[in-house]
């Protein structure tokens, strides 16, 4: 970052410290904060200006670790190119999403942007029937290519990152539900569990930075681990050469034992939620008592301040009322050794028991136990470990609500199951794009914020700043025209990046 920039940010940030203090000043009270001469709007004839100034550095990004070059190389769906080629159809799509659109339509709005066409160097972009057209033409081959040179790019940046990244890899596995309101979408089916038609997307998905590494497109009526052994091979391929240890993580739906003795001998381990059938109840309960220990749960969020805490309101409406209310009493666990059947090696099986309290009003009706099994064949981890990376797999679930609402990946806007499957993959890029701009920044506090950031504060605080775009002989140069508090992370990224060509 040069010294005149750093220069602007500081005076920038005073300014609106200055604005914001709380130091009363003379005339204050009299009248509203709010208010001043009304605006008056005029159209500049010269200068041009885009809202999604930090939109180029992101392209930036994309240029210098390959990715738009091995779009062009190794998919291929076009027979001509009048004009566009594929990564200008990827690459729209998914910068589509980094500007804030939500819908194929909204791909007018860039095409109407001068100034963001110039920040991209592009004489013209899709319109939203081209990019539909576009996403009909793909197969499934066609969406596997597309998956793999993406991570093989995802790789580099990988290899990028210091040593202590590379430690351990945790790959978390999940379906959900993207339902429709569409009648003539073809491969969808009717959900009977969420009572909806649909699709069931497959995500497997890197916790360590939230990426998607394989999102697969289903009918909405198959079961959760429907596909999903191939892909978890997949995963452990790609980030075994990479990371030293691999983990799987998954709920009950993807314990499938029959991978298990395999998994082992790769020597990737793996904690899987497990069916709690009759057998494995009986045997948790034929436990001795010296085999069961508390369970101390640490809390996620210290108190920052010494107000005492506050009364639960929800929690007194039940008791005032008089409604059944089920009260968690205790936690406790214990651990034993499991065959599954179709398993040739023995696994341990933690049990979690929690005492469940049912009340009416402040009468206890009835205590009883349930019990939450886990599996692995992770021997360093304790059997709070185990619990704890079971939980921690739940963040997955943020991933996908990110990708439901956060990005619209899943909202299905073409007419069947594998456009609306390349359409999932390429809106998710977008996501991924977010995760390899917070990688690539020099300073690890920078890496982690963008990594664990919501998407849309990531678009409002680093993408979604006015700029002027202007030629200055043979350089283009983008003015930002607006302050965020991140907007330092732009010329960080800019810096960082201008190391990889």
């Amino acid at each position: 970052m040069k010294d005149r920039d750093r220069r602007a940010i500081r005076k920038r940030k005073r300014r609106i410290r200055r604005r914001l203090t709380n130091k009363p000043r003379r005339g204050d009270g009299e009248r509203p904060v709010i208010g001043g001469p009304l605006p008056r709007y005029e159209l500049s004839s010269r200068t041009t200006a885009t809202r999604a100034g930090g939109l180029g550095a992101i392209h930036a990004l994309v240029r210098r670790i390959g990715l738009q070059q091995a779009i062009d190389r190794r998919l291929h769906l076009l027979k001509r190119h009048q004009p566009y080629h594929e990564s200008d159809h990827v690459l729209a799509l998914a910068y589509n999403v980094l500007a804030g659109g939500t819908t194929l339509q909204d791909l007018d709005l860039l095409r109407e942007d001068e100034a963001l066409m110039n920040m991209l160097g592009a004489r013209r972009l899709p319109d939203p029937t081209t990019a539909g057209d576009f996403l009909r033409r793909f197969e499934p081959e066609d969406i596997g290519v597309l998956q793999a040179l993406v991570n093989e790019v995802r790789v580099k940046v990988w290899n990028a990152q210091p040593r202590p990244f590379r430690q351990r890899a945790v790959i978390d596995v999940d379906g959900t539900i993207a339902g429709t309101t569409g009648e003539k979408k073809l491969g969808m089916e009717f959900c009977g569990y969420k009572k909806t038609w649909g699709y069931h997307p497959l995500l497997v998905s890197l916790a360590n930075t939230r990426e998607p590494l394989f999102l697969i497109n289903r009918p909405g009526n198959v079961v959760s681990h429907k596909n999903a052994v191939p892909v978890l091979d997949a995963a452990i391929d790609l980030v075994a050469p990479v990371f030293k240890e691999v983990l799987l993580r998954g709920d009950t739906d993807f314990s499938l034992t029959v991978n298990f003795d395999r998994w082992t001998d790769q020597g990737v381990k793996f904690v899987f939620g497990y069916d709690a059938h009759p057998g494995l109840v009986k045997t948790a309960n034929d436990l001795p008592s010296e085999t069961w220990s508390p369970l101390r749960r640490q809390s996620k969020h210290e108190a920052k301040s010494s107000r005492a805490k506050r009364e639960n309101v929800k929690e007194r409406g039940v008791i005032v009322k008089g409604w059944k209310n089920q009260v968690l009493v205790s936690e406790d666990l214990a651990e034993f050794a499991h065959k599954p059947k179709r398993s040739s090696q023995t696994y341990r099986m933690i049990v979690l028991r929690k005492e469940i309290e049912e009340r009416k009003g402040q009468a206890v009706l009835i205590a009883n136990y349930r019990y939450f099994f886990y599996v692995t064949n992770d021997p360093t981890l304790t059997a709070k470990e185990v619990v704890t990376e079971a939980n921690e797999r739940c963040d997955q679930e943020n991933l996908i609500a990110q990708l439901k609402s956060g990005i619209n990946a899943l909202r299905m806007p073409v007419h069947d199951l594998v456009s609306n499957w390349a359409y999932m993959v390429i809106a998710s890029l977008a996501w991924t794009l977010k995760a390899w701009f917070g990688l690539m920044l020099p300073r690890s506090q920078d890496r982690r914020k963008v990594v664990a950031m919501e998407f849309r504060t990531f678009l409002n605080s680093i993408v979604l700043i006015p700029a002027q775009v202007a030629r200055t002989g043979r350089r283009l140069a983008v003015r930002l025209l607006a302050y965020t508090s991140l907007i330092r992370l732009i010329f960080r990224s800019m810096q960082a990046t201008a190391t990889l060509t």
